[in-house]
């Protein structure tokens, strides 16, 4: 029920990436040349003769594991050779966006031995200590995650649903985040979210299902119940989540878009598709530059605040064009406990941005106002 699937890009520089061992044969049964290519990510193990026959000059090898006697024959022919990096928990040069399967394996030996929880720790160890090797294998891979979300969001309309990692499984606000994620996906959005717990997970899950009756919502919350925080247990957390996906396996897809700057908030493994960064102003900017159909904001904390002014700068200034629509969920919450929407109406007054913002009192209404806020 995935639909969404990578698509190649259209610029002619893009005709030339290699993202896959399937591409790679195809390139050279049809071109016979790797002139000017850039391979990405594929295992090339088992392609020396093709590697040590073909024309490479100007090529750009990045990560791909290849016999030295291949290697040596193309950094001779003129192509630029960067190596796989020997014992990362990531790899830096990927040339897809993550799964949950991926990031949560050895799962059952409990979190900590997951590659999301080995990342986490080796950022730890590295973020501080000056050195720029660790610095540049980051950049290198928010940058080969951007590329790959760029991608696979091709034609996508992307609505953006934000909100506080704090809300819990087993309430109606979960619940209702998640009937939100369900009708933005039967309406034909791609939801994406900061791909982390609370608010973020509910609409993954509401998206997950939407192929489904409306009955399987409630019957899959009661398992998420159990475990209703990723605190104490991530490792217990993520186990319900997988579990309420063993059982519906046909989901639905829907984007997250997490990072490892917050470390201590794992990836929910209802967003199929995870696109998870080191540097976290490249993902809140990525996240809502890519929400090209709007963004929702439900109830949170300093994080959601940000969010919705991060999401405002360039609607104010139309630096990215057309302001997209941004609604509020919570009259109470956006006007007396955290005032943003006063604010955000002032700035919004006599600008283009003023017929793109909306406040609602609930999140059932929510979709409702987006698209009148669309046009």
């Amino acid at each position: 029920m995935d639909h969404l699937t990578p698509a190649r890009p259209q610029p002619a520089s893009h005709d030339r990436e290699i993202e896959s061992l399937a591409e790679f044969d195809e390139v050279v049964a049809d071109r016979g040349t790797l002139a000017h290519h850039r391979v990405q990510a594929v295992d090339l193990t088992g392609r020396t003769r093709a590697l040590k026959t073909l024309d490479t000059s100007d090529a750009v090898f990045l990560g791909c594991a290849m016999e030295p006697a291949a290697e040596v024959a193309v950094r001779a022919a003129g192509a630029l050779v960067f190596p796989p990096v020997p014992g990362l928990p990531f790899d830096p040069y990927r040339a897809r966006v993550h799964s949950p399967e991926e990031l949560f394996a050895s799962l059952e030996d409990g979190y900590e031995a997951t590659p999301d929880a080995r990342a986490y720790a080796w950022f730890q160890r590295t973020k501080a200590d000056g050195d720029i090797f660790a610095s540049m294998l980051r950049a290198v891979h928010d940058d080969a995650v951007s590329d790959a979300v760029d991608e696979l969001l091709v034609d996508a309309r992307v609505v953006g649903v934000m909100g506080g990692h704090a809300m819990a499984r087993g309430t109606e606000e979960y619940a209702g985040a998640a009937r939100l994620g369900r009708v933005l996906a039967r309406s034909g959005f791609t939801v994406a979210t900061g791909g982390g717990p609370g608010a973020m997970e509910a609409a993954n899950l509401g998206a997950y299902l939407a192929p489904y009756q409306d009955s399987v919502l409630g019957e899959a919350l009661l398992p998420l119940a159990k475990a209703p925080s990723f605190t104490p247990s991530v490792t217990e957390w993520a186990r319900a989540a997988f579990e309420v996906r063993a059982r519906w396996p046909e989901g639905g897809a829907s984007v997250g878009i997490p990072t490892w700057f917050y470390g201590h908030e794992p990836p929910n493994a209802f967003a199929t598709h995870i696109a998870k960064y080191f540097a976290n102003a490249t993902r809140e900017d990525g996240l809502l530059a890519r929400s090209n159909a709007g963004v929702i904001f439900l109830p949170g904390a300093a994080g959601t605040v940000q969010e919705v002014f991060d999401n405002a700068t360039p609607n104010y200034y139309g630096s990215r064009g057309e302001p997209t629509p941004m609604v509020l969920v919570d009259r109470a919450h956006w006007t007396e406990r955290l005032p943003a929407w006063p604010l955000l109406r002032a700035l919004a007054e006599g600008r283009a941005m003023e017929s793109r913002i909306a406040l609602v009192d609930r999140i059932e209404d929510a979709p409702k106002a987006l698209k009148r806020l669309a046009g």
